[in-house]
């Protein structure tokens, strides 16, 4: 007798008992698979993946001041960090100062507060930005906080060509599954393309986006939906950088990915392996890129918050360690890991450590980065790659039906996918056909406790004092006529990349760069969908 009628993935893939040549699709190795390092990149974007290094381990942090972030940022770096990765607090990522009424009750909450140069000269004190490579987890105000990283550079003489990291900068999942948009959706793309066309030229280096998928899975969606949402939307950044006159092989080479690593091991390493796959043929065979790195996609991976509990968090290590393992397996470039806690706070310092020692046991005891695709060839892998990658095209040709990813949001079709998908997998739950252990089953009667980080209410106090006495002590013509050059770009059609630089270098506030612009571009309104 079975444990149950029948087993499937997240997707609805159904598994036999066992994966053998009668139930799989026949793999052609040249056409399908390839080596690591070679097209259609199904084992990896790099020949033997970790034998040459490890995948970057982030931690992403970030909370209350700027000052307190350096600190957790050094002790991170200290303990074998190799790439910082930033959260911002609410207000920013929507472009409010922290003095702005509407931020009331959410600075440095959930990341740090970011209002000017000052700030972000603090956070990186200390902190080599030619020795370091940064994530950036910012949208709508995505190429502000890369100018004043930049600034932060040329404050640290360091030159723009050595400047290395990641601005997330996807606001189409905003829309879809997050919400912290600000413009409506076309002067949202002319920023992301006039950062596309900043770079290639001055920061060579940086990736100038990073699609994420992370938020789509978390906002409840499957694995298939999590690859075909992502990479529609990147199909859609193509377009419109290519709108703007820029030729795909300039841009899309920096272009990187960012994705969720669930609970399911199998699924999930499969899932990787197809996206890499349909992204080459992609660019190779509807946008004709020539250049090698436009068919690779990179990516970043974090575990999936979606999955902690709050009821006997230890566990999380446990459920990080699977989603690790996974990212891992899938050839992530680099990787986060959640702390226990987050399901309750903040990280805690002993609880970041443990994830990041996760990665790092990973990476040194367990044998997996030895040889690249260790899984490649399994039955089951292979299968679970074809069926993934079908999925996925099917709703790529469904968006494209549609009109494109931009009308399908419009349309609230990806948002009805990926609301249906979430009450399925609660209704699984509820039924305990979904398993969540330590809270529909394998429950404990007594309160575990253990210690959490509580953001001093005294924060907001403080950082709205600073960025007051930041408007006082600047030079107030500057700052407005730096203000004024970026209002008249914004009516007209040149790069606002060097006219935000201009802002940040004078100590204009986030703030007033996001509210300048408003009034030239106004503010998105969701539609209501039903």
């Amino acid at each position: 007798m079975q444990r149950r009628e029948k087993f499937e993935t997240s997707s609805g893939i159904e598994l036999p008992s066992e994966f053998n040549p009668e139930n799989t699709e026949a793999i052609d190795y040249d056409e399908d698979l390839g080596k690591s390092g070679e097209f259609p990149f199904t084992r990896g974007v790099y020949p033997g993946m970790y034998r040459g290094r490890f995948w970057t381990m982030r931690q992403y942090a970030g909370f209350a001041t700027a000052e307190e972030s350096n600190e957790r940022y050094k002790y991170l770096l200290a303990n074998g960090t190799t790439g910082l990765s930033v959260a911002f607090d609410l207000p920013t990522q929507i472009g409010l100062d922290s003095d702005d009424p509407l931020a009331s009750g959410e600075v440095g909450k959930v990341g740090v507060a970011i209002d000017s140069l000052e700030d972000m000269l603090t956070l990186f004190d200390d902190i080599p930005l030619d020795k370091v490579s940064t994530s950036m987890t910012i949208n709508a105000t995505a190429s502000t906080l890369l100018c004043l990283y930049l600034a932060v550079a040329k404050k640290q003489n360091v030159s723009f060509d050595k400047v290395n990291g990641t601005i997330q900068n996807d606001i189409l999942k905003e829309y879809i599954a997050r919400g912290t948009y600000i413009y409506p959706p076309k002067p949202s793309m002319r920023l992301i393309t006039d950062t596309f066309a900043f770079c290639a030229k001055e920061v060579p280096k940086w990736n100038t986006i990073s699609i994420s998928g992370y938020h789509i899975r978390e906002a409840g969606s499957t694995a298939a939906q999590e690859v075909a949402f992502t990479l529609a939307d990147a199909i859609c950044y193509v377009e419109a950088a290519i709108e703007a006159g820029l030729e795909v092989d300039q841009f899309a080479p920096r272009l990187s990915f960012f994705f969720n690593a669930h609970n399911n091991l199998l699924e999930e390493i499969a899932k990787f392996r197809a996206a890499r796959r349909i992204w080459a043929r992609t660019m190779k065979e509807r946008f004709g890129a020539k250049n090698k790195k436009s068919l690779m996609l990179r990516f970043h991976t974090q575990t999936a918050g979606s999955t902690l509990t709050a009821q006997q968090p230890e566990v999380n290590v446990v459920r990080t360690t699977i989603q690790a393992l996974a990212a891992v397996l899938g050839g992530t470039q680099s990787l986060h890991t959640n702390g226990m806690d987050e399901a309750l706070s903040l990280p805690t310092r002993q609880a970041a450590r443990i994830a990041l020692r996760t990665q790092q046991v990973i990476a040194h005891e367990s044998g997996v980065a030895d040889t690249a695709d260790p899984f490649g060839g399994s039955y089951a892998i292979e299968e679970l790659t074809n069926q993934l990658e079908t999925k996925a095209l099917d709703y790529i040709q469904k968006i494209d039906d549609l009109g494109g990813m931009l009308k399908s949001i419009e349309e609230g079709y990806v948002q009805r996918e990926i609301q249906e998908a979430a009450y399925q997998y609660q209704k699984g739950i509820e039924t305990q056909d979904e398993i969540v252990v330590g809270v529909n089953k394998f429950s404990i009667e007594e309160d575990e406790t253990i210690p959490i980080l509580k953001v001093d209410e005294e924060i907001e106090r403080g950082q709205t004092e600073r960025v007051k006495a930041v408007r006082e002590k600047r030079n107030a013509e500057n700052a407005e006529n730096a203000l004024a050059k970026l209002e008249e770009a914004a009516k007209g059609n040149e790069n606002l990349l060097p006219k935000i630089l201009d802002c940040v270098e004078n100590y204009v506030t986030v703030g007033e760069i996001s509210h300048r612009l408003r009034k030239v571009w106004g503010e998105y309104q969701e539609a209501i969908t039903i």
